[in-house]
């Protein structure tokens, strides 16, 4: 897949699916569907616009491309969101980005898009515009609600991961560079890859986990706690501890891709450190019963989610 800044793509003849896509979720699969090109925008447009309300992000914007590629897309467009952006009207931006840079000939949406200053803009003024043809998608539905982006990050954040992976089309994913923590783990059995989260990204309630863990290119199955290890009067903030089974090697300073496939248990204190390290042993345990073992992470369905 092409990635190109707005400024950058050359205007050819386009079937656009046009949204901020945070998760590509099964209701953003519907509207990306059947388009060679993805529009998309950085920062989600609530951090310019409405900072204080703006949401925790689902996917960063290296893990939302990887995402939308999976999907079979051609080409994703960034726009890169600023205060000019904001202030464009609907019509400027159907007559300035659409057409005039993309050369729009098909547009999907979802039926609650809205853009243009104050956003103004809707479907029905796509909908009119005859130059392309505007496909408006319905709101997708599952277990009785909306999906929708808001309603995965309160799974999420709930450690509802299952949940949270049946509206996304694939596990919820998190992605970053491992620190140096209290070297407690390797002391105890269990040595982890400790990863900070990003404080813009949503992250998974306090809990022990079963994930898969990418390690460049291939995957492990991984017993992962989140939370602020409260057996310890460490005095750190919210961490991410991986242990990765059968792996053993030096993981500062890589790159890791977290896959959250359930919810294991809740973060407990415990009286003892045996006691800790007698539930850490079931938790790796349970882990390998949930998954099987696999030499890379799985790549999102592609298709259509229903």
């Amino acid at each position: 897949m092409h990635v190109t800044s707005l400024h950058d793509a050359a205007p050819w003849p386009r079937r656009i699916a046009v949204g901020e896509f945070d998760g590509v979720h099964l209701g953003h699969r519907e509207v990306i569907r059947g388009s060679d090109t993805v529009l998309t925008f950085e920062p989600h447009p609530l951090v310019v616009v409405h900072p204080a309300v703006a949401p925790k992000l689902l996917t960063s914007l290296a893990v939302k491309t990887e995402l939308i590629a999976s999907l079979g897309i051609e080409e994703l467009v960034v726009i890169p969101f600023d205060r000019a952006m904001a202030g464009q009207t609907a019509a400027e931006f159907v007559d300035a980005v659409l057409v005039g840079r993309l050369g729009a000939t098909h547009v999907s949406v979802g039926e609650n898009f809205r853009f243009g200053h104050n956003a103004a803009g809707d479907t029905a003024l796509l909908l009119a515009d005859r130059r392309f043809q505007t496909r408006v998608v319905p709101l997708v539905e599952a277990d009785g609600e909306v999906v929708s982006s808001s309603r995965i990050r309160a799974l999420v954040a709930s450690g509802e991961l299952e949940a949270a992976g049946r509206l996304l089309g694939a596990p919820f994913r998190m992605r970053g560079e491992v620190v140096e923590g209290d070297r407690r783990g390797r002391t105890l059995g269990f040595p982890t890859a400790n990863l900070v989260p990003d404080g813009l990204l949503a992250c998974p309630g306090h809990g022990v986990y079963a994930c898969a863990v990418d390690v460049s290119g291939a995957a492990y199955q991984a017993a992962v706690n989140v939370g602020v290890r409260p057996t310890f009067a460490t005095g750190r903030g919210l961490l991410v501890e991986a242990y990765l089974l059968d792996f053993s090697g030096d993981l500062y300073g890589q790159e890791l891709t977290i896959e959250f496939h359930g919810r294991l248990r809740g973060e407990w204190r415990f009286e003892s450190v045996d006691a800790l390290v007698e539930q850490m042993a079931r938790d790796v345990a349970r882990t390998r019963e949930l998954l099987p073992a696999r030499g890379s992470l799985p790549v999102p369905p592609r298709g259509d989610p229903r």
